[in-house]
């Protein structure tokens, strides 16, 4: 999920066509053909537009395989666009329908058993809760702010105690 979020901000800073190429699909060219059919524009009939719009899929391929190690590269080498390439990837880190649901319990279950650990620093503690909201939101589970902070509140140890209180009133 980290991959993915990182590499979305870096298409989308590279063009938001570009993000749209991965997203949806490559732009190709049509013609009407017989029966009022769409079909594949030859090239040589391409206009200035149409290899712009064409364009699109190539820098994000070239984006993609850029940010890539050799293995995960070897991966998607046969792929025709970027969208083929991001499902696979996206399969690859995130898993299938099930594997994210079985994630989405894990992570809601660490959630509500959340507390701090003995002898555990604030900062580590913020950490690992940051770990575990951002994971879900990245599978599409938002838990609003308030939520949160009421969360944080009641795990943490009795030393924080008098600082809740303060920090409530």
């Amino acid at each position: 999920m980290y991959w993915k979020h990182r590499m979305l901000i870096f298409l989308e800073a590279s063009g938001i066509d570009i993000l749209d190429a991965v997203e949806n699909g490559p732009y190709i060219p049509k013609i009407a053909g017989t029966d009022d059919l769409m079909i594949p524009k030859p090239r040589a009939k391409w206009s200035e537009d149409d290899k712009k719009k064409v364009g699109y899929n190539a820098k994000a391929k070239n984006i993609i395989t850029s940010a890539l190690c050799a293995e995960e590269s070897f991966r998607v080498s046969n792929c025709k666009s970027t969208k083929e390439m991001w499902d696979i990837l996206q399969e690859t880190h995130e898993g299938t329908t099930d594997v994210k649901r079985a994630r989405v319990n894990t992570l809601r279950h660490e959630y509500e058993l959340f507390s701090m650990k003995k002898d555990e620093s604030i900062s580590d503690l913020q950490t690992r809760f940051t770990h575990i909201v951002n994971n879900l939101h990245a599978l599409g589970k938002h838990i609003e702010n308030e939520q949160q902070i009421g969360k944080i509140m009641r795990c943490l140890t009795r030393e924080w105690k008098p600082k809740i209180t303060v920090i409530a009133e």
